[in-house]
């Protein structure tokens, strides 16, 4: 199977908007129900057999079953008989609101995450239809379940062939949004290790530097956006809580920070079909991006956005049939690519690479990319010395040492 995504911005009329808004307020109340039902149980398995605690305790009879996803779907079924506006709602939609409290729950075991938060008015954002009928799109306009025709902006045409598997409507403070999980019953082999390799290192002060020796000076979206940014949250400050112009206010907030991040994935978009032309692999540094984010330089590697760069360039060459592998991270400033000598630490000041045993001196971000292609093409099975016989192109000729 193979699963592309596109997403489409809605137009919907006053109705269908209203239908929205008591839509994700019906799943926000159902998530925080299904929640305080886990919340108490484990609470109430806490406390010692024969002691409990002072200030109180959750009771709970012994023989009550850890609530999961089935069998609160099962009392969800019941709660639409005491409660009628849970039956507007599609009963699909909030089954998947259960589902997505199960998969919060799954990420704290198994990945360590964050035990689940209730959701406040307003930060439930989208839900999700995991059905649509068939010939529910047209040009467009799309039918979902319960509302009916819904008009969007087809940006781009859908190829043909293909399934929607499901349906997720979106709120942004631009608009609503749907994104349309498209299915097509084919296998789809992933890319070989093949051609030019190319080994990338990120940083703050140049934002990539590729083995090859180019270099791209890291934008500054948030920082260079700050300025604006708090003058339009002094506005919200000055504002009547809860009024009409405070949301007003709290809305071009919003947008401004929209705006900030659609720059940059754009610009992260651009900058990968870039490093994908006339290029066969592409290697790059496994980075702990959530260590990073919490340093001493915690903003300035989130306005980077690291992360989200690895994603689209991971997608980018999957599209486009170039090879794509994450190599370990440490130490990578630190060896000379064309000896292999460990030189040791720099200070950050630092910006050239010049090697005490060989010679070798080149920018400090592009020696470390070149170790990064070393070490991923010796992860894919080439070995250095290949790269010695020119086998491979990405390492620049070896710049002598100027004589003292």
């Amino acid at each position: 199977m193979f699963n592309l995504t596109y997403e489409f911005k809605l137009k919907p009329n006053c109705a269908q908007i209203a239908i929205f808004e008591d839509w994700l307020e019906q799943c926000r109340r159902v998530y925080n129900y299904a929640l305080a039902e886990r919340k108490d149980w484990i609470k109430s398995r806490s406390c010692r057999i024969n002691a409990c605690s002072l200030h109180s305790e959750y009771i709970i009879p012994a023989d009550t079953p850890r609530p999961t996803y089935f069998n609160q779907s099962e009392r969800l079924t019941q709660a639409k008989k005491i409660y009628p506006e849970l039956k507007k709602v599609s009963a699909q939609v909030l089954q998947q609101t259960l589902k997505r409290l199960e998969k919060a729950f799954v990420a704290m075991w198994e990945q360590k995450h964050g035990f689940p938060r209730f959701k406040k008015p307003g930060k439930m954002r989208s839900f999700v239809f995991p059905q649509l009928a068939a010939n529910s799109i047209e040009k467009g306009r799309i039918k979902l379940p319960k509302i009916g025709w819904v008009k969007f902006r087809q940006s781009r045409e859908i190829p043909d062939g293909g399934m929607v598997k499901q349906a997720r409507i979106v709120k942004r403070a631009s608009g609503w949004y749907v994104m349309l999980i498209v299915q097509w019953d084919v296998s789809v082999p992933q890319p070989t290790p093949q051609g030019e390799a190319l080994g990338i290192d990120v940083g703050l002060t140049n934002f990539i530097a590729t083995s090859n020796g180019l270099t791209v000076k890291r934008p500054r979206f948030f920082v260079d956006a700050e300025r604006k940014l708090k003058l339009l949250q002094q506005r919200v400050s000055r504002k009547q809580l809860g009024s009409n112009n405070w949301h007003k206010a709290q809305k071009k907030v919003a947008k401004f920070h929209e705006y900030i991040a659609n720059c940059r994935k754009d610009w992260h978009r651009k900058l990968s079909h870039q490093i994908c032309n006339d290029i066969g692999m592409v290697f790059v540094e496994d980075l702990n991006l959530v260590g990073l984010s919490r340093g001493m330089l915690g903003k300035h590697c989130l306005d980077a956005g690291w992360g989200q760069f690895f994603n689209i360039l991971e997608q980018i060459c999957f599209k486009r049939g170039v090879y794509f592998q994450k190599v370990d991270s440490r130490k990578t400033s630190q060896i000379c690519p064309n000896c292999g000598v460990e030189t040791g630490k720099k200070e950050l000041a630092e910006r050239t690479h010049v090697c005490s045993n060989c010679g070798y001196t080149t920018d400090r971000d592009v020696a470390a990319a070149q170790v990064v292609l070393v070490r991923g093409l010796a992860a894919v099975g080439h070995t250095v010395k290949m790269l010695a016989e020119g086998k491979f192109i990405g390492i620049p000729k070896m710049q002598e040492s100027p004589v003292l």
